[in-house]
């Protein structure tokens, strides 16, 4: 294609003003990361230096507690109610594994007494162990639950002066 000197002049204007442009947006774009390094830099200090103790105090104050509540409640719960519930239900297994040993050695002739249905041991376990899960998801759910004034500030956060 043959362009006159006119035209060729005026798109290697065009060119060079296209070519300064490419290169004060390369500067812009450097400057742009520049900042926004800086930023994030500034944001790291601040996470640090405000955010993170808030947070761990709040959090040493009301969650940890209520953890600690909820776990001893469940060592109190497994330890006084659940291990002598254990412990009898295997007592008796291990009983009956005896006399039904003896039985077939021909040690034992008397006949055991049929039950009908629960009794009151069983009764009683039932209910501990309901008490013992009754216990354990309201000490979750104490731990768990939303607190609405947990993550909310007493103050509000001004901007850092720089």
């Amino acid at each position: 294609m043959n362009l006159s000197r006119k035209r060729k002049k005026e798109l290697r204007k065009l060119q060079n003003d296209a070519g300064q442009l490419w290169e004060a947006q390369q500067v812009l774009v450097g400057h742009a990361t520049d900042i926004a390094r800086e930023a994030g830099r500034q944001l790291g200090h601040f996470n640090r230096e405000q955010v993170v103790p808030v947070v761990q105090d709040t959090y040493n104050r009301r969650v940890a507690p209520t953890v600690d509540r909820g776990l001893k409640i469940g060592k109190h719960v497994v330890d006084d109610k659940v291990v002598p519930i254990v412990g009898g239900v295997v007592g008796t297994a291990l009983s009956a594994w005896d006399v039904a040993n003896a039985k077939r050695h021909g040690l034992v002739h008397r006949p055991a007494p049929k039950k009908k249905g629960l009794g009151v041991g069983s009764v009683i376990a039932i209910v501990l162990g309901a008490a013992a899960a009754i216990g354990v998801v309201a000490a979750a759910w104490q731990a768990l639950r939303a607190d609405d004034e947990l993550w909310v500030a007493d103050d509000p956060l001004s901007t850092p002066d720089a």
